[in-house]
């Protein structure tokens, strides 16, 4: 895409070029125009660009211009800037040009520098950023490639987001691949960019249970859930944790989507109902008593797990004022809860708060964070507000 865009400013040029260096000074252009535009011509195939630019002048002075004039005179002004490459010659579009004639002549280093010449004329663009971007990892330089994809902020579209993560890749640079993967996320909703974020997000070194399972959350909620294996984990370690009814609505979706229908699968779905039911009946008594934060933040997450988002966000509250010591995972069942009852700015802010840091735990956070901030883009259709119905 980016060569295709180059190329056709490069074709543009030359085909300028050579209607010029045909002899602008046509009948329809006099002498007194077209000579002097003609010497601009050969100054600047000498690189002469500012002795150019005075000739072009000389002909932009002639009294009582036709409009074909004006415009030879224009197309020798932009050939001379664009073929200086200099901003104070030729301004913006000039570099611009060098730029594409330079990559579509595979000179990677020149584009690099003509890239930083239109950042400092303040030209850069989309396009360019972007061409700038594949020099650097088509000479290489993938390090170098990553760097920039990274400085250029909102600008970097897809195709050069997934390049900042080819690059990544190559260099075994996982937290750039990751932070390419979220931002590729937030620009599309695309479910294949979360599968291969959950993935990366899967080989994090010294996963706790709770922590797979808050992975296992994310793939439920961006629909990426996809295989028998991944529905009976995520309720068996549901299970193991204290989370049936969580459990209990994973099974249900497993079964809807034809991969449960085996005994074993009906017995664990038949087990998480069981105990959901028992967690259900003794949960107002568990908030009475519940004696600490990290209490009251367990039964937040087992009230999101039934779909009770507005209660979960009370008790997770209450918890974190009570002085919950998971910090991470407190922030993660508040904001969790905040999306869910349809407050997701909110989310957005408590997972954010809570992101900073090294590890799977920071990690984690951040890529709730990631979904906080678009819960109804996942795959180009809204996201699930919980993990069961929301209550009655």
């Amino acid at each position: 895409m980016i060569t295709n865009k180059l190329q056709a400013v490069s074709a543009a040029l030359l085909l300028g070029a050579a209607l010029l260096v045909a002899g602008p000074a046509s009948a329809a252009v006099r002498s007194a125009v077209g000579e002097p535009l003609q010497q601009a011509m050969a100054a600047a195939a000498k690189g002469d660009y500012k002795g150019a630019m005075s000739l072009v002048e000389k002909a932009s002075a002639v009294a009582d211009r036709t409009a074909e004039e004006n415009s030879t005179i224009n197309q020798v002004k932009t050939y001379v800037g664009a073929k200086s490459g200099d901003a104070s010659i030729g301004g913006v579009s000039a570099v611009k040009t060098k730029l594409a004639n330079d990559y579509n002549a595979k000179n990677y280093a020149a584009v690099i520098a003509d890239g930083n010449a239109l950042q400092a004329a303040g030209g850069m663009d989309a396009a360019s950023a972007g061409a700038v971007a594949q020099a650097y990892y088509l000479s290489g330089n993938k390090a170098g490639c990553v760097k920039y994809v990274k400085g250029m902020g909102g600008m970097a579209d897809e195709t050069t987001l997934q390049l900042q993560m080819k690059c990544a890749y190559d260099t075994n640079d996982q937290v750039s691949q990751r932070d390419a993967l979220q931002q590729l996320v937030a620009k599309t909703g695309k479910a294949e960019y979360w599968t291969q974020l959950l993935k990366i997000a899967d080989t994090a070194k010294g996963l706790t249970d709770h922590q797979s399972l808050n992975i296992y959350r994310l793939k439920y909620l961006t629909g990426t859930l996809a295989t028998k294996d991944d529905y009976i984990n995520m309720a068996q370690i549901d299970l193991q944790l204290g989370f049936p009814q969580e459990a209990s609505a994973v099974m249900d979706k497993g079964a809807a989507a034809g991969l449960l229908n085996d005994d074993r699968s009906k017995k664990l779905a038949a087990l998480a109902k069981q105990q959901s039911g028992q967690i259900a009946a003794g949960q107002a008594a568990a908030v009475t008593a519940a004696k600490d934060g990290d209490s009251l933040i367990k039964i937040a997450e087992q009230q999101v797990g039934a779909g009770q988002a507005k209660e979960a966000v009370t008790t997770a509250k209450n918890g974190i004022a009570k002085g919950a010591k998971d910090k991470e995972q407190a922030a993660i069942v508040l904001g969790l809860a905040q999306v869910a009852s349809g407050a997701a700015a909110d989310g957005v802010k408590t997972l954010n708060a809570a992101k900073a840091g090294d590890g799977a735990g920071p990690m984690i956070v951040g890529l709730y964070a990631v979904y906080a901030a678009h819960p109804t883009t996942v795959g180009g259709k809204a996201a699930p507000a919980a993990m069961a119905p929301a209550k009655k």
